[in-house]
């Protein structure tokens, strides 16, 4: 493919201005990296400060504006303090990527507060406080993040579940209510992913049969990378995916055919 048919094709995300809710390690890291790579500045945030100097760092290092704060996603005024600062420091917001996770593992009082704290009001409340500078944002998108979770029972993680059904659900609300003012709004569901550090990462040696009988239940055979789910997530930001919006994308290397 040459010419003007393969440019219609590539992810340049030159000037682009984005935001990456919980975005030092795992998942949210590498979209950051992968949104700088395309060439947009890029700003990240979340509670460990090691964790984030690193990360912006390694963002810095690929040659854009790099940005990254210490930021509770549990607390609204934190919230609301991140987003100034990050538009502040790149000049203005044009993609919002909410990656939050209480990272609920039970059915406990405890989890369920985790999981519609961070999962759910962090959604909320980032892309409330965004909204106004995505208003004058150039192409402007939210990309929601939930879980396969959400399309089905979840016994032994029903907190977490619920919480990625409810980001379904808003992702559509969302939409609705914004396209009017020129932000799409969509949502990617990952499956179980694996990266060093992970929860999977770490079962594979702690509980290595639950690890061997999900990484079966792909049938490629191997669980995702984050990089399998960030490119899905640039995509829904660019202009390729400009005609797109409301829709959650199930990303899960045809994990749920096998279920």
């Amino acid at each position: 493919m040459t010419g003007k048919a393969a440019q219609m094709f590539e992810l340049d995300l030159k000037g682009r201005r984005v935001v990456v809710a919980g975005g030092s390690r795992g998942l949210g890291l590498h979209t950051a990296q992968a949104f700088a790579a395309a060439g947009a500045s890029v700003s990240i945030c979340a509670r460990g400060e090691a964790d984030l100097k690193a990360a912006r760092d390694g963002i810095a290092r690929l040659g854009v504006t790099a940005h990254a704060a210490r930021c509770d996603l549990a607390d609204l005024a934190s919230i609301e303090a991140y987003v100034a600062e990050a538009a502040a420091a790149l000049g203005g917001i044009d993609i919002l990527v909410n990656n939050a996770t209480g990272k609920a593992s039970s059915d406990t009082e405890a989890d369920w507060a985790a999981s519609l704290g961070v999962d759910v009001l962090a959604t909320v409340r980032a892309s409330r406080a965004a909204q106004p500078y995505l208003e004058q944002g150039k192409n402007s998108a939210i990309v929601n993040i939930s879980s396969r979770t959400a399309f089905g029972p979840a016994p032994t993680t029903s907190a977490y579940g619920a919480a990625k059904a409810a980001v379904m659900h808003f992702t559509q609300s969302q939409a609705a209510a914004l396209a009017r003012k020129g932000i799409r709004v969509n949502c990617v569901a990952p499956s179980s992913l694996e990266f060093p550090g992970g929860w999977w990462d770490k079962c594979r040696e702690t509980n290595p049969e639950l690890y061997r009988k999900t990484q079966a239940s792909f049938p490629f055979g191997r669980f995702g990378a984050p990089e399998d789910i960030s490119r899905v997530i640039l995509f829904l930001a660019s202009p390729l995916s400009g005609w797109i919006t409301g829709q959650t994308l199930l990303v899960d290397g045809g994990q749920t055919l096998a279920a």
